[in-house]
């Protein structure tokens, strides 16, 4: 053990070391080049960076290549290049050999696997950063999955994470106050012990599954409390087509989806008060009635009333186009700095026209949006470049990290998808209820 966290550290701190030999040789090369050298210079070492925090990660299992995913989904955080590059490790990870998964099996149900399941496949039907999945079946005949987290992944965690921080923080790519790195790490630290922890996902799955127990084709599987630990967990076998199987489905069929997978986040987040914040697709499976079957409750997030009617408030100032409230919002959310420096009401308008398309709400549009021809994306882009220069009035915020990340990973699942729909009877729904 101690040999394997001694490896991981040197081939961590040797990535570190290399991004300040480069960091230091750019900003010392540059010295006297004029903005626009130095810009494209900057440009070329974070593609250069990134690449080379993305290849070492990628090589190496458990939290670090999580910590590594997680940075890819928060874009705002870092700087694109770097992103970019990271968001090669959200592909699926190469399995860990039989031998290895019997033996933590075996350690954390303390009995032989030939004994707890009748049948156990021995290839893996999903492999990811920290643990993957095999299909079994119990004694009784029960079909089940068992998700089996590898050898070690939680000694290494807080270490990872600290290299990784390093190796961002000399590169130069934080650009943020302390005090944000520390709330964001806090964050991303917070996210990954609850991910490695089975007994706490357990619990979020019956707490998500009595909540959705009414919905009519949302479906999450069941726990097996005899065959789950803090390291494995094992639940009922639950079994849908992928996201581009259902893309074929007809339109009709699509709507259905789209429509639960909207209640399934804000079902959870303006009347359950915690919500699923990993919307990947491959955390989700489709049936041809319209069903979605979710998966993977270890990244929940909590939050507390003032934040729900916070959220709730900013999204109806945004609705009524009412710029001077959302400013307002904005500073409450930690997202706009709060000084004296004036943004025109031009600038939310133009992003409020964009952002807002997609739920169909005049007059930003109106009638049913259609996702898989959707250019919103390409305009967000489009509009950054020329919002450039209010970009210093903003920061990212701990508060709404984690929503804007399941909100963007809906929107690319329904992109995906290729659905036409009108959401905005859904979203008046939300909006007009009173709180639970």
């Amino acid at each position: 053990m101690a040999k394997t966290s001694g490896k991981r550290f040197m081939k961590l701190a040797g990535m570190t070391a290399s991004i300040a030999g480069k960091a230091a040789k750019n900003s010392f090369k540059h010295l006297s080049s004029d903005e626009e050298k130095r810009l494209q210079a900057r440009s070329e070492l974070m593609q250069d960076v990134g690449i080379q925090i993305a290849e070492t990660l990628g090589e190496m299992k458990g939290a670090v290549m999580k910590v590594g995913q997680i940075a890819s989904q928060y874009k705002d955080v870092f700087p694109p290049e770097v992103a970019t590059a990271l968001e090669k490790l959200q592909k699926d990870a190469p399995p860990m050999p039989y031998t290895q998964i019997r033996a933590q099996i075996e350690r954390e149900l303390k009995a032989p696997v030939a004994e707890l399941f009748s049948e156990f496949e021995e290839t893996p039907f999903a492999a990811a950063s920290i643990g993957q999945v095999h299909k079994a079946v119990l004694p009784s005949g029960q079909r089940v999955v068992v998700k089996v987290q590898y050898p070690n992944v939680d000694e290494n965690c807080d270490s990872d994470l600290k290299q990784v921080r390093m190796a961002l923080k000399i590169a130069g790519v934080l650009n943020m106050s302390k005090q944000l790195q520390e709330q964001l790490f806090h964050e991303i630290r917070q996210s990954l012990h609850d991910e490695l922890d089975y007994i706490k996902e357990a619990h979020n799955l019956r707490v998500f599954g009595a909540f959705h127990a009414e919905d009519t084709g949302i479906i999450i599987p069941k726990v097996i409390s005899s065959h789950s630990t803090k390291r494995i967990l094992t639940l009922t076998e639950e079994m849908g087509e992928t996201l581009s199987v259902a893309a074929t489905w007809d339109n009709d069929i699509k709507q259905k989806i789209a429509k639960r997978l909207f209640h399934f986040t804000a079902g959870q987040l303006f009347e359950l008060y915690r919500m699923h914040c990993d919307p990947h697709p491959g955390n989700f499976a489709f049936r041809e009635d319209g069903s979605v079957i979710a998966y993977d409750f270890g990244g929940i997030r909590s939050y507390s009333d003032s934040e729900v009617q916070l959220f709730k408030r900013f999204a109806q100032h945004a609705i009524k186009g009412d710029v001077t409230a959302l400013e307002q919002d904005l500073i409450a959310l930690d997202i706009r700095r709060d000084d004296d420096k004036h943004i025109p009401g031009e600038f939310y308008e133009t992003w409020l026209s964009i952002g807002l398309k997609p739920l169909s709400i005049s007059p930003y549009h109106e009638g049913a949006f259609d996702f898989g021809n959707s250019q919103v994306h390409h305009e967000v882009i489009t509009q950054m470049r020329i919002s450039l220069k209010y970009f210093g009035q903003f920061q990212p915020s701990a508060m709404t990290m984690m929503l804007d990340r399941t909100v963007s990973g809906q929107y690319w699942n329904l992109v995906n998808l290729g659905v036409i729909i009108d959401l905005s009877p859904l979203v008046d729904d939300y909006l007009t209820s009173s709180p639970p």
